[in-house]
């Protein structure tokens, strides 16, 4: 078996690393639109099977690939809050997670040539109060843009987490647990 990644996320390839799974990447592009009336957690699920899916249609004739698909997204008050654009944006999220808790929502999905299958992984996380300075400080290091809800777990962000609920895995962007069980019923050696 051959196993694709379909992301070109520095911490989707670093988590399959830290538990020793070989795979190519794979830069596949969807529509990440949420569609009219989709809940949260549809649309991650979406977004993982799409990304596999496309994947899955770049290496179709390469025989036994298995194409894994991933999406994970923070979610506070029912709104998907994505990737912040600019610092204005990375600000507005910051201030809204502030004191509070909020869902992140990861889904994965793994594809072949004759067979899919997805799982999800939902974690709390509460954030402690974050004042004006700290947040424009955290914006200054660069770190809360490409990450959902403009902050990095797995980085200078972790001072704002004061409680996690859930995985810290796929809070980074892939829950490991999960993952390692599709894989596992696909017959890849995990």
């Amino acid at each position: 078996m051959h196993l694709f990644l379909a992301s070109q996320s520095p911490r989707r390839r670093e988590l399959l690393n830290q538990i020793g799974v070989v795979f190519e990447p794979l830069e596949v592009s969807i529509d990440e639109t949420p569609a009219m009336d989709e809940s949260p957690l549809d649309y991650v699920r979406r977004v993982a099977r799409e990304k596999a899916g496309a994947g899955l249609l770049q290496v179709a004739a390469v025989p036994g690939a298995l194409v894994l698909g991933a999406d994970t997204e923070v979610v506070l008050d029912g709104i998907v809050f994505g990737k912040p654009v600019d610092a204005a944006d990375a600000t507005r999220m910051l201030r809204l997670l502030s004191g509070r808790t909020h869902r992140v929502i990861s889904a994965v999905a793994l594809v072949s040539g004759g067979r899919e299958a997805e799982t999800v992984s939902e974690s709390e996380v509460r954030f402690a109060s974050i004042d004006e300075q700290e947040i424009a400080a955290y914006i200054a290091t660069g770190e809360p843009f490409g990450k959902a809800g403009a902050y990095a777990i797995q980085g200078r962000g972790a001072t704002f987490v004061a409680h996690l609920s859930g995985s810290f895995s796929a809070v980074m962007g892939l829950p490991l647990h999960e993952t390692a069980g599709l894989l596992r019923g696909f017959g890849f050696a995990v």
